[in-house]
């Protein structure tokens, strides 16, 4: 059971952005970006603690007023900058917490539900038998093309309705859940055997330009107004 085990959420914020100038801390439906995933997580009743791993002062000040179950990380300066692969980090957060379960999400998530969050530990509980991670992702039912003009998911020569497409899934850097023990076996958040969890389209924009950005706010304004 999920309540009998500690979960631990990890959550990288950065103080620089390369692609939209300060993103994280940019307002976003009235509040920072970066409050967003952090009030979620808050809310969601597995959730134990929040570690933020952070190489910003501001965020290091404030976040822990935002939520009681929220640790500061100062980031080494060996893991600062972009180029620095986020696997990095987390291996070195592992080395810094104790808990049974590791739920992983962004500060770019903003949209994602307590009630998802929720629903993709339950998941993975129930799964361990036969997964030792999970990862979120998007599914389509739609043609799909190598580069090379290869289809993928489809027949060119018999054009079935798209509904009845074999689904191809995307890898949307939502949610990923996995153990000390799973990340071990290859220093990544994905284990050997994965489950792969479909996240509701609503919930899975991932902010990454400015046009994600404007998009993830506008889902907002829509959700907040339903």
């Amino acid at each position: 059971m999920i309540h009998s085990r500690k979960v631990t959420a990890l959550v990288p914020v950065k103080d620089h952005s390369a692609r939209v100038k300060g993103k994280n801390f940019r307002e976003f439906a009235g509040k920072p970006l970066y409050h967003h995933i952090l009030h979620t997580l808050d809310r969601t009743f597995a959730v134990d603690e929040i570690v933020i791993n952070t190489d910003s002062p501001r965020v290091m000040q404030e976040a822990q007023s935002i939520s009681r179950k929220i640790r500061v990380l100062e980031r080494p300066p060996e893991l600062r900058g972009d180029e620095v692969s986020t696997n990095r980090l987390f291996e070195h957060d592992l080395t810094q917490t104790e808990a049974d379960i590791y739920l992983q999400t962004h500060a770019t998530n903003p949209l994602l539900r307590a009630e998802t969050i929720a629903d993709a530990l339950k998941t993975f509980v129930e799964s361990e038998d036969e997964h030792d991670s999970l990862f979120s992702v998007n599914r389509f039912q739609s043609r799909f093309y190598l580069s090379s003009g290869e289809a993928v998911n489809h027949d060119p020569e018999d054009l079935i309705p798209t509904q009845d497409l074999n689904p191809v899934f995307e890898e949307n850097s939502c949610i990923y859940v996995f153990t000390k023990e799973s990340f071990a076996k290859k220093q990544r958040r994905i284990g050997l055997t994965p489950l792969m969890f479909a996240t509701p389209p609503m919930e899975s924009v991932d902010i990454d330009d400015e046009l994600t950005f404007r998009l993830a706010e506008l889902l907002a304004l829509y959700a907040g107004n339903d």
